[in-house]
Parts: C-alpha cells; structure tokens; sequence
C-alpha cells in the first residue's frame, strides 16, 4: 500500500503541476514514481533532469542495466528491479546474465570489472583503488563510463529510497 498519494496536473501546484502536466501531454500518462514524486518539486525535477542526463551515458545500456539490476537487488527495490530486468531483457541479455547481475557479477570479466566497482560505489566509494580503475581502463572503459558508472549508481539510489520510502511496490502502477 503506498505511504504517499500520487499527484496529477489537477492536484499538484506550482514546479510540480508545471512538470507533470507537460510529461502527462508528452506520454499520455506518468507513473507511480513520478507522480508520487511531485510532491517535491526538487525531487521531482532533480530525477528528471538525472535520468535525461543518464540517458546518454556512455556505458552501452545492456551493461548498465546489468549495474541496476545489481544495485536494485541490494537495495531492495522490486519495482525498479522488476523494471531493470525487463529492460536488459528488451536489449537481449538473455536470463543466465540477468541471474549473475543479481549476483553482483558477469560471465564477461570486463562486465564483471564494472557491476563490482558500481557495488562498490554504492557500499563504499572509499574501497575503490588506483589498481582497480587502470583495471577497468585494460578492459577497455573509458573514463567516461567509469564515471557515468557513478551517475548510474546514483539515479538508482534515488528511484530506489524513494519508492522504498512511497512505499511503492510492483503492481502498484496505475498510470495517470
């Protein structure tokens, strides 16, 4: 049962009504996150302008939705969890990788190198060495990716606390 009620054009005010008037006439409809997350302009805006911006990472996305799967399964977030296998099975990784992501791994040591470091990023930033990143630079990641890799964990950590927070759950989505 969600803890927060979900906003739309007509019951939000100010920044919030503003933005999720504008994604309701773009997409026809926003989700549970989304709506719920009106309730903070800030939020709100922050997370839209983070996900556009990680939307042009770097990182090829069968990749990084290997990092959120792995991110989500340790953070507990079913529905981000759900919606992260469903896109890295939309972008063909098949069922063993979505398996070993939720094991914080891949059967490509290069995938491997990256899923630990965004682990490591969301436990403890502070355990990531000079080794491990020229590691990740012979696997052929750019700086880029390894620091898009930040941007990702990021994005997670907060669709994630806040559906925990929202209570939002898989299921819940009813759409607007």
């Amino acid at each position: 049962m969600p803890r927060l009620a979900r906003l739309t054009p007509d019951t939000a005010v100010g920044t919030s009504r503003d933005l999720l008037a504008e994604l309701t006439s773009r997409h026809g409809r926003t989700g549970d996150m989304v709506a719920t997350m009106a309730h903070s302009p800030a939020v709100l805006s922050g997370y839209l302008q983070l996900s556009r911006a990680m939307g042009r990472a770097k990182l090829d996305r069968r990749i990084s939705e290997r990092v959120s799967i792995a991110v989500q399964t340790l953070q507990g977030c079913a529905l981000c969890l759900d919606a992260h296998v469903d896109a890295a099975r939309a972008r063909g990784v098949d069922e063993e990788e979505i398996d070993r992501a939720r094991e914080g791994t891949s059967a490509d040591p290069a995938i491997a190198a990256i899923i630990t470091l965004a682990l490591q990023v969301y436990r403890q930033p502070t355990s990531i060495t000079d080794e491990q990143i020229a590691a990740l630079r012979e696997f052929g990641h750019s700086d880029r990716a390894i620091a898009d890799v930040v941007g990702i964990v990021a994005l997670n950590v907060l669709t994630g606390a806040f559906n925990l927070v929202a209570g939002l759950t898989p299921g819940s989505d009813t759409g607007a």
